[in-house]
């Protein structure tokens, strides 16, 4: 798997935040079975930038704490068989299917989990996570949708072993 992650600020954590970053990334991957090797871009910014990129991709002029640009339009959630043939979503060079790329606030990250009352490695891990799910075409829409999508995210920390408390 190729992960780039660009810090466009410092980084205010105590913790490798891209060794967390592709952990996060590479479970989400097994637990949806996919079978490539994938691609994925990760912009780790402050607010007025995700602000600028939300107001540019989306029309809202206000700070997010995570946006989605997805590579691949699944027909369904993690449908990897009816993407196989597209050669379009894979690295010519590489072969590795393009996921897409992930924008993350890292003051949105800091305030949340000051806000929730947990660790900010938890609350990157599980932004990460989130961003992750709508890269392979989950979305929370609606009700039933949005309980899905908080399943996978709260199994995947589970199994990772990243609680409320952060550890």
């Amino acid at each position: 798997m190729t992960i780039t992650i660009c810090f466009e600020c410092e980084s205010p954590f105590d913790f490798d935040a891209q060794a967390l970053i592709r952990q996060v990334a590479e479970a989400a991957l097994a637990s949806e079975a996919c079978p490539f090797s994938c691609e994925l871009e990760v912009l780790l910014t402050d607010d007025a930038s995700i602000r600028e990129i939300n107001r540019e991709s989306r029309g809202i002029d206000a700070p997010t704490d995570v946006l989605s640009f997805p590579a691949v339009d699944f027909p369904a959630p993690s449908d990897f068989e009816a993407i196989r043939e597209e050669a379009a979503l894979f690295h010519p060079e590489s072969g590795e299917l393009l996921l897409g790329d992930m924008v993350i606030s890292l003051e949105r990250v800091m305030a949340q989990a000051a806000e929730y009352g947990h660790s900010p490695r938890r609350e990157l891990a599980f932004l990460t996570a989130h961003s992750l799910y709508h890269l392979l075409g989950y979305d929370h829409e609606t009700e039933e949708e949005r309980l899905v999508m908080e399943d996978k995210q709260e199994a995947l920390l589970e199994k990772l072993g990243i609680r409320l408390d952060g550890t």
